[in-house]
C-alpha cells in the first residue's frame, strides 16, 4: 500500500529566512536552477550583508549580482553562463568573481571545507511514496552542496523529472519547501552551419563502433551526433548531454554494449535540452545521474573502452595549447570538464581526446593562431592534446615534436591564413 508523504510547504519568502548576513549560498546548476528561491534571497538585498553565491553555469536571471546589490551579495561563479558573462568582466561589478576549477573538483570544494556552504537552493522532484526527491535534471556538484550544507531549501517542482542515480535526496533532509509547477527552462538544439556540419563528419571518421562518448552543448556537439547515425552500439559517460543524444538513443546508435562500466547504461552529471531530453530522463533506468566528482573522475573515464571525448575551443596555438574559457583575458565559460575528458581518453584504451573547432572566428580571425591572445587562459596544456579537428581535417599531435604540431595545426587552418601563420612560425622559431 503506497502512503503519499505530508509535506509542509512554504512561500519562498518563508523559506529563505535561514539566510543569514556572511553566509554562504549555493544556487543549483543549468535548468534546476529555482528562480523562485534566487528572486526570493533577492528581495531580501535590504536586510542581508556580505552573502556569497556559488553556482556553476546556472539558467536563471542572476539579479543578485548587480552592482545595485554589491553590499548583499558577492558572487564567485565556477562556471560562466550568459546571465553572469558581461558582469563578470565588468568593472562595476567589483563583487562578482570567477574561480577556475576542473568540474570533477568541484565537489571537493564542498566536502573538504574549501567552500564550506551554509544555504543550498535546490529545485527537486514530488517526493515518492517513501518520501524520497530527486534532483532530477542536475545530480553534478549540486549533490555535495546538499549533503554538507547547514541548510537545503528546495523547490519541489512537479515538472522536475526523477531520475536514477546518486540524486535521491529525503525530505527530512530539507530545512524548508517551496511548491512549484513551472515548466523548467529549455535550451533547443543549435542547428549546425555547413562549417559546422563539415566539423561534425570529421569527429564522426574518428569515433570507431563500440566507443563510449563524452560530448557537451551547442551546435558542434549537434553535428557531430547528427553525424554518428549510422555508428553502432555506442556508449556514453559524458558530464551532460542533451536533446541529440535522445535521437541517437532511438535510432539504436547508443547501447552501451562495451562499456566497462554500467553496462548498457547512459551515465551524466547532468542535461540541459528540450522536454524531450527531460521527459527521456523521467524514471528511465537506463539513465543514471551521478556525481560528478565520480563522472568526471580521470580513474573512472579511462576504463571506458575507446573513451571519446569530444570538446571545442576558443583557439589553439601552434604548438597545442588550448584556450576554452576566455577570449584574451575575458572570462567567457569556465574550465569545466575539457582536462578531466581529455586526459581520461588519452589513458583510454584505444581512446581519443578531440578539441573540435572552427578554422576561423565569425569575424573572419583565425581560431589557429600562432600565441594565445594576451590573457588568454590554458585549459588543455600542449601536453595533453591529442586530436585536434577543423573544417579542413583532422591532425594527431601526440608524439609530435614542435615543428611537427605546428605545419599540422596549419595544414587544417584556413587556407587563406596559412601562409601569415608559417611566416609567424618561422619569425618564432628564428
Amino acid at each position: 500500500m503506497s502512503m503519499k508523504p505530508n509535506v509542509v510547504y512554504q512561500s519562498a519568502r518563508e523559506a529563505i529566512q535561514c539566510i543569514r548576513s556572511g553566509d554562504r549560498v549555493f544556487v543549483h546548476t543549468a535548468a534546476a536552477a529555482p528562480q523562485l528561491l534566487v528572486d526570493a534571497m533577492v528581495s531580501r538585498s535590504d536586510e542581508l550583508r556580505d552573502v556569497e553565491v556559488v553556482h556553476l553555469h546556472t539558467e536563471c536571471k542572476a539579479t543578485y549580482a548587480e552592482p545595485q546589490h554589491a553590499r548583499s551579495f558577492k558572487v564567485v561563479s565556477l562556471f560562466i553562463g550568459s546571465n553572469i558573462r558581461k558582469l563578470t568582466n565588468d568593472d562595476s561589478a567589483p563583487g562578482v568573481d570567477f574561480m577556475p576549477v576542473f568540474l570533477s573538483e568541484v565537489p571537493l570544494l564542498f566536502r573538504r571545507g574549501h567552500l564550506p556552504i551554509d544555504v543550498a537552493l535546490v529545485q527537486v522532484s514530488p517526493p515518492d511514496q517513501h518520501g524520497y526527491c530527486s534532483l532530477g535534471v542536475s545530480v553534478d556538484a549540486a549533490l555535495a552542496a546538499v549533503e554538507t550544507a547547514r541548510d537545503v531549501v528546495a523547490v519541489i517542482n512537479s515538472n522536475m523529472p526523477r531520475t536514477h542515480g546518486d540524486g535521491n535526496i529525503h525530505l527530512s533532509r530539507f530545512r524548508a519547501c517551496v511548491e512549484d509547477s513551472t515548466p523548467l527552462v529549455e535550451i533547443a538544439p543549435e542547428a549546425p552551419d555547413a562549417i559546422q556540419d563539415e566539423i561534425g563528419r570529421q569527429v564522426a571518421a574518428l569515433v570507431s563502433d563500440g566507443a563510449t562518448l563524452q560530448m557537451g552543448i551547442g551546435a558542434i556537439p549537434n553535428a557531430v551526433l547528427n553525424a554518428l547515425g549510422n555508428h553502432r552500439d555506442l556508449g556514453i559517460h559524458t558530464e551532460m548531454f542533451s536533446d541529440g543524444l535522445v535521437d541517437l538513443v532511438a535510432k539504436g546508435v547508443v547501447t552501451g554494449k562495451y562499456k566497462k562500466s554500467h553496462h548498457g547504461l547512459i551515465v551524466s552529471g547532468f542535461v540541459m535540452g528540450t522536454r524531450k531530453t527531460y521527459d527521456f530522463v523521467h524514471d528511465n533506468p537506463g539513465v543514471r545521474m551521478l556525481d560528478i566528482e565520480y563522472v568526471n573522475d580521470v580513474s573512472v573515464i579511462r576504463k571506458q573502452p575507446k573513451m571519446t571525448a569530444i570538446n571545442s575551443a576558443i583557439e589553439v596555438d601552434l604548438t597545442g595549447q588550448v584556450c576554452a574559457d576566455s577570449i584574451g583575458s575575458f572570462i567567457y565559460s569556465g574550465v569545466g570538464g575539457q582536462m578531466d575528458f581529455i586526459r581520461g581518453a588519452s589513458l583510454s584504451e584505444g581512446g581519443m581526446p578531440i578539441i573540435a573547432l572552427p578554422s576561423r572566428t565569425g569575424k573572419g580571425l583565425s581560431r589557429i593562431v600562432p600565441t594565445l591572445r594576451t590573457g588568454a587562459g590554458v585549459v588543455t596544456t600542449r601536453a595533453n592534446v591529442h586530436w585536434v579537428v577543423t573544417e579542413y581535417g583532422s591532425v594527431n599531435l601526440f608524439g609530435k615534436p614542435l615543428q611537427a604540431r605546428a605545419e599540422a595545426l596549419i595544414g587544417i587552418a584556413h587556407p587563406d591564413d596559412r601562409e601569415s601563420l608559417s611566416k609567424s612560425w618561422r619569425d618564432r622559431r628564428h
